[in-house]
């Protein structure tokens, strides 16, 4: 296993991370197995475990709690902060009253008394950034967590959270987890370099594109759009809708590459991640220990750069094949006032 310092923390990461998501009822409900699958990832050499406080309503949190017994300080934990419990106001977002509760019942969860990485979910345009930076200064000066970052932030959130945590002498985000895979390489345009502007350790989620990349949905075979991914997101799956020819196709022609380097298409798509010079990990989401020997069996993989540049040749760099984050759209684009003129303004215009 290789390892790298995540920004400008100190802290040394795994280049695999190991993703948590497909721990408890939304994935893999037995807590018992999903322990095992954590503790075999630990027991080869992977000491970077992510998870979430709204991963199967809390779930997935109480299971990671479980498997890091004994084993805490050697593991560098990151959880996640943002998404609502529940309906009714107030039960989410960046404010500081959500992310106090928040964080209580994520270190109870965890069963843990501090936090490595806390991440900022999702962008919160209802709070200012001030006020999610000044609580969570606040926190890892209490010792409750170690540092904090972003997760699916925009290039121009990121910056401007450096530029308040400037002027305001707060603690800033040292790090950023945004979506990344061969199939939605958007972020190199302007995400990646802002990052590496700033210093920023990078821990990128979905590398298998939601599973598209995990060798198992290909061409002219039938979906089952009842398991894993594919039920949560069945439109990204569903090989009768036009938009999905694309990543078809794409997935045909990568299957072929990695066959030509003798690596299974998984180990491709998780290498070409961790080979950008941003990318500190890449997270790895198992939902069955068969999944997590596939993807550790590509820990040692490094691409060179002809396998790159037809990789290039296939998805370009800076494309999205598809939109990757499917949970969170800004509001300058959901927002109908944000992207149109009043009728009487665009008649006088």
């Amino acid at each position: 296993m290789r390892y790298r310092v995540l920004g400008g923390t100190g802290i040394e990461v795994s280049v695999h991370c190991l993703g948590t998501m497909m721990f408890g009822a939304v994935g893999n409900p037995d807590h018992d197995d999903s322990v095992g699958i954590i503790h075999s990832a630990l027991d080869r050499g992977v000491n970077f475990v992510d998870t979430a406080d709204m991963y199967s309503s809390g779930e997935s949190e109480e299971i990671v709690g479980k498997a890091l017994k004994g084993r805490r300080d050697d593991i560098v934990l990151a959880t996640k902060v943002h998404f609502p419990d529940r309906e009714g106001p107030n039960r989410g977002g960046n404010s500081r009253r959500w992310i106090v509760a928040q964080v209580e019942r994520s270190l109870r969860r965890l069963q843990t008394d501090w936090i490595d990485l806390y991440q900022i979910h999702r962008p919160d345009h209802t709070t200012d950034v001030e006020e999610t930076l000044a609580v969570l200064t606040d926190l890892q000066r209490q010792g409750k967590i170690r540092a904090f970052g972003s997760s699916t932030f925009p290039a121009e959130e990121i910056a401007e959270s450096h530029h308040v945590a400037e002027r305001r002498a707060l603690g800033r985000f040292r790090s950023e987890q945004p979506p990344y895979s061969i199939l939605a390489r958007g972020i190199e345009t302007s995400v990646l370099p802002t990052a590496r502007r700033y210093g920023m350790g990078v821990l990128v989620w979905s590398p298998l594109a939601s599973g598209f990349l995990s060798g198992k949905i290909r061409k002219g075979q039938d979906v089952d759009l009842s398991k894993g991914r594919a039920a949560l997101t069945p439109g990204r799956f569903d090989p009768s809708l036009p938009q999905n020819a694309a990543k078809f196709e794409a997935v045909e022609r990568l299957a072929a590459l990695a066959a030509d380097l003798g690596r299974s298409l998984p180990e491709l798509a998780v290498a070409f991640t961790v080979a950008h010079p941003a990318v500190t990990s890449a997270i790895i989401g198992p939902r069955t220990m068969e999944q997590l020997d596939g993807l550790l069996a590509g820990a040692d993989l490094v691409l060179d750069d002809e396998a790159l540049d037809r990789i290039d040749a296939i998805v370009p760099p800076g494309t999205n094949v598809y939109h990757p984050d499917g949970a969170w759209k800004p509001p300058s684009l959901t927002d109908v006032a944000q992207r149109r003129r009043p009728l009487g303004e665009r008649a006088a215009a």
